[in-house]
């Protein structure tokens, strides 16, 4: 029988919506990956909501790192999401150095639209740079791939304004880059991937509705079939696809946005999706 793969996976855990590590946890898991946790903090409910609570575990994250190294524990990948503070994105840069992987992926979440998710200052994005420059794969979507380059963010994203993109973020990084959110065409929505100097665009029907959490199901699938051993332009290609049913899915049952969508109901396509089953 093949060895198990071991995966660190970096992100806070929002015990309701739908995002961060109860997507990461369930999707790699179900994917048959090894899921070593690293939680760094715990909240009732994501952002999105109002009133939700906050247990900040920044102090957790290198112990837990240095312990699991004085075990001689060995690991296949590492995946790192929201952040939130400067004093994490450093741990997390400790942690990348410290472990021998073979695939370092960063989603750079920091916001959407245009802004800065709340929370951050204008400060954050150069932090987030330095861990962005440790990662084999980057997963930011349009409005982060403005915040690492300082380019000025527009909502309508032409081939040119992302070719924009992808040269400044090679400016400051040698990782596959896969840019998620790209509103390329009025009924479509664009993930583009640039490895190896080749660009690739991949285009999906645009949904009628929108959701919080999509980009970390997007990210965990994505992580998941690049474990199994599936290569970037693929997985990127698995993953909107997933992304666009699982919405589907959620549409027919529930309007609410913050409520995230419902990836566990379509369990079994995204493991045919893996060759699993």
């Amino acid at each position: 029988m093949q060895k198990q793969k071991r995966v660190i996976a970096i992100n806070d855990i929002s015990s309701f919506g739908k995002c961060s590590l109860t997507v990461a946890i369930s999707i790699l898991g179900a994917a048959g990956l090894e899921t070593c946790a690293v939680p760094t903090a715990v909240l009732s409910a994501h952002t999105g909501f109002k009133g939700y609570t906050f247990c900040d575990l920044t102090e957790n994250i290198l112990p837990s790192a240095n312990h699991w190294q004085s075990m001689g524990l060995l690991f296949d990948g590492i995946y790192s999401g929201y952040l939130g503070s400067k004093e994490q994105v450093k741990c997390v840069e400790k942690v990348m150095d410290m472990f021998d992987v073979d695939i370092k992926l960063v989603d750079p979440v920091m916001g959407d639209d245009g802004v800065l998710y709340d929370g951050f200052d204008e400060s954050f994005p150069a932090e987030m740079k330095k861990l962005v420059k440790r990662a084999d794969v980057i997963v930011p979507n349009v409005t982060e791939s403005c915040l690492l380059t300082g380019v000025p963010y527009k909502e309508e994203h032409s081939k040119e304004y992302i070719g924009l993109l992808i040269n400044e973020l090679q400016k400051i990084c040698d990782a596959s880059i896969v840019i998620t959110g790209i509103n390329s065409k009025e009924d479509k929505i664009s993930t583009v991937i640039c490895e190896n100097g080749t660009i690739t665009y991949i285009e999906n029907q645009k949904q009628k509705a929108v959701y919080s959490g999509t980009g970390d199901v997007f990210a965990s699938t994505f992580m998941a079939a690049l474990m199994g051993g599936q290569d970037t332009v693929s997985a990127a290609k698995l993953s909107a696809e997933f992304v666009g049913e699982c919405i589907e899915i959620t549409r027919e049952v529930s309007s609410e946005r913050h409520y995230g969508i419902n990836f566990e109901l379509n369990t079994k396509s995204l493991l045919k999706k893996l060759n699993i089953i």
